[in-house]
């Protein structure tokens, strides 16, 4: 019982390695669904990309027949991922302990804002909010942005989907070994402020602080990417092996020794801006094409600039068949992006497209004993896909 991004993209990242995935709908579907560009009415581009190799069973869960499939359904289940809040689903009669006693084998995780405890407890929360809460705009105006703004890419819900992908995997190893289920709260603000704090600790890592948080080479104005004579480059001058490759190729050899500045990492750390800046006064001297190509034979590590177009023309995305063609049965052919990891002996496969909202409703009800007239009755009920 999950929609938009955070839940469905943990549970996709289960049912490309084959797990059964339900997707439990309300009767006005995942919110996904409408994002355009689309082809049909619920079908929507950011649904398309989150929602393959599973089953979508559309339930009012406020009728009382419709809650008790769900019940029943939960009985045949392994995990219970869910986005709604704890009240509501208490309220349901979904809470992780009264399913519990439906299926004790049954493990739950629940995706909210922010965890128990807390006087954010049982806010609403989205993606904006949480970077807003983990300092992210303010840390782009720290690096020189006139205004605090926020990153366009949904970063926060992606990460999260990937805790509680871990957590499932996780939760269901114990089971295996112990024989115990168990809940599973994962929270997007503690997730997310790890994931912002494990870079920015800086002189809050001791107690007392020795200084102010943040990592000083990544916050500089000056980290970004390179002009060239024709363009941009994204080079990192990192270790001193890649200084002293630089050095070379800027005629100062002995650049680490001449300048403390530049002697080691710490030195380069605490002055970031002067070696980023040293970078950026030399750039404009070469193409683009010549600073590949003179970095790729120092051994310094560099790439172009890309724009969301030019991405797609990537030669290593393309060589190791990164974008996917497949065909849906309403919608056409479908360009979708695989998995990264690559596998010697399970590797992910596409085994259903995504379904309509629905589309799987009278199917899945059968399948734990439902009769085909009752099936169909209730997958009428709920604004099932026509079968």
């Amino acid at each position: 019982m999950t929609q938009t991004v955070m839940g469905p993209s943990a549970t996709q990242m289960l049912g490309d390695h084959g797990a059964d995935i339900i997707k439990i709908e309300s009767p006005a579907g995942d919110t996904t669904r409408q994002v355009p560009p689309k082809k049909s009415a619920d079908m929507g581009c950011a649904y398309l990309q989150l929602n393959r190799n599973k089953r979508s069973v559309v339930l009012d869960l406020k009728r009382p027949e419709h809650l008790q499939a769900m019940q029943e359904l939960l009985k045949t289940a392994d995990i219970f991922i869910y986005t709604f809040r704890p009240e509501a689903m208490s309220r349901l009669g979904l809470s992780p302990e009264q399913v519990g006693a439906l299926n004790p084998d049954l493990i739950t995780v629940s995706l909210v804002g922010f965890g128990q405890g807390g006087p954010y407890t049982g806010r609403p929360v989205y993606e904006d909010l949480i970077q807003g809460l983990t300092a992210v705009p303010s840390l782009l105006m720290q690096t020189g942005s006139p205004e605090p703004h926020y990153v366009p890419v949904a970063f926060n819900d992606r990460a999260v989907g990937l805790f509680a992908a871990c957590a499932m995997l996780t939760a269901l190893f114990h089971r295996a070994q112990t024989g115990e289920a168990q809940h599973i709260e994962v929270p997007m603000f503690e997730s997310m402020a790890q994931f912002v704090l494990g870079d920015h600790m800086g002189g809050r890592a001791f107690d007392p602080p020795t200084g102010p948080p943040g990592y000083p080479r990544t916050l500089t104005p000056e980290r970004r990417p390179y002009k060239t004579s024709d363009g941009y480059i994204c080079a990192i001058i990192y270790t001193d092996a890649h200084w002293r490759s630089f050095g070379k190729i800027i005629g100062r050899p002995d650049l680490l020794e001449e300048d403390e500045r530049f002697r080691d990492l710490g030195t380069r750390t605490v002055h970031a801006n002067a070696t980023y800046a040293l970078v950026r006064s030399i750039m404009p001297s070469r193409t683009t094409q010549e600073w590949l190509q003179i970095f790729a034979d120092a051994d310094v590590p560099a790439t172009p600039l890309h724009t969301l177009e030019s991405i797609f023309d990537d030669p290593h995305l393309n060589a190791t068949g990164f974008f996917e063609r497949t065909e849906h049965p309403t919608e056409g052919t479908l360009l979708t992006v695989r998995g990264p990891a690559n596998w010697s002996k399970t590797p992910p496969q596409l085994r259903r497209a995504a379904p309509h909202r629905g589309e799987h409703t009278a199917e899945v009800l059968q399948e734990i004993g439902y009769s085909e007239a009752d099936a169909q009755k209730m997958a009428a009920a709920g604004g099932s896909w026509p079968t």
